[in-house]
């Protein structure tokens, strides 16, 4: 017992140091996308650096608010559960950075040598180095705690169940969640994704058609696809990595179903990123056309949507318990989590 609060302590030592890092990377990461002035001598302002760098901005500090919110309740039953999803939810974070990390010094490295004789072009080489450091020591850390928490037995707690303990400490909100509550969203958890996700998109895409003064509703429209499909990819792997919600067993069909419709979002994301480049492969002169841009970036995810469907029947033509692990967690174990004994 002693051990294991020790590994209880360690492991939120670590937590609390991701969340340090992420809070530094999202500073840095908002000066440098939201100051006109930074942006333009920003080396990974075009794409497809800044499609990593856009998804980043968001996503780390959904990431770090639910991590936070989590180690209010840090010492409530079920703590070996909390610890494992909690470690796993900072390294998913962590891992985010990592890659938005590389993706800014690709962009860097690709520069021409004359374009870094900016002042704030130096600035952020500066700041990309502290992020680095920062990441690298934090990673190495996680790596660490995961080692000692990487058991593989089904978890028998989820952060729903969790919330729901705070919440119902909370006079104002005591009434209207409970462990019903919990169980509908269980029971519903793709629609909970996909409602997040397009209500997510549906505030970004205002503001920049907003700030961009954009008047074509097509374009106004596809970005709104885009950015919910990247959305909802986000929102199903993390709770794959972390187990945000412990979701019921699904049939096969809806579990293909689901990875094929998540491999196509990640695909449209690619496709955003990389537009420029697959371009020739399928048309003449730049990419200037909102329908052939659609048609490049959502025809892509429609494609590979449709492959990663047929691979999963003809290499699983009779079920598989492990693409049920990856893509939700079973939450056949999972005790009642919303009852804190």
């Amino acid at each position: 017992m002693e051990h294991m609060k020790e590994n209880g302590r360690a492991s939120s030592v670590v937590v609390w140091a991701s969340l340090g890092a992420a809070g530094v990377f999202e500073a840095w990461t908002v000066l440098e996308t939201q100051d006109k002035t930074v942006r333009a001598a920003s080396p990974w302002q075009d794409d497809p650096y800044d499609v990593m760098v856009s998804l980043a901005q968001f996503a780390v500090p959904m990431l770090a608010l639910v991590i936070a919110l989590r180690l209010l309740v840090w010492r409530a039953p079920g703590g070996a559960d909390r610890v494992r999803q909690t470690v796993r939810a900072a390294g998913a974070m962590v891992t985010l950075i990592g890659l938005t990390v590389v993706s800014e010094w690709a962009a860097a490295i690709a520069r021409k040598p004359a374009s870094f004789s900016g002042t704030w072009t130096s600035v952020l080489i500066g700041g990309l180095v502290v992020n680095s450091v920062l990441t690298v020591v934090v990673a190495v850390s996680l790596v660490r705690g995961h080692r000692r928490h990487g058991s593989a037995d089904p978890w028998r707690h989820d952060w729903l169940g969790d919330a729901v303990f705070l919440c119902r400490r909370i006079p104002v909100l005591r009434r209207g969640v409970g462990p019903d509550a919990a169980v509908w969203v269980r029971r519903r958890a793709m629609t909970v994704f996909v409602t997040l996700s397009t209500l997510a998109a549906a505030a970004l895409t205002s503001a920049q058609a907003i700030g961009e003064g954009w008047t074509d509703p097509l374009l106004i429209a596809w970005f709104l696809i885009v950015a919910a499909t990247s959305n909802l990819a986000f929102c199903v792997i993390s709770n794959a990595v972390a187990g945000f919600v412990a979701r019921l067993p699904r049939t096969r069909p809806r579990r293909i179903a689901e990875a094929s419709a998540v491999a196509g979002c990640v695909a449209i994301s690619a496709a955003t990123a990389f537009r420029d480049a697959l371009w020739p492969m399928f048309g003449t002169g730049s990419l200037t056309s909102v329908p052939a841009l659609a048609a490049l970036t959502l025809g892509a995810g429609l494609v590979t949507s449709l492959v990663t469907a047929a691979l999963l029947l003809v290499c699983f033509p009779y079920g598989s318990s492990g693409l049920r692990r990856r893509f939700g967690v079973a939450a056949t174990h999972l005790r009642r989590p919303d009852k804190h004994r």
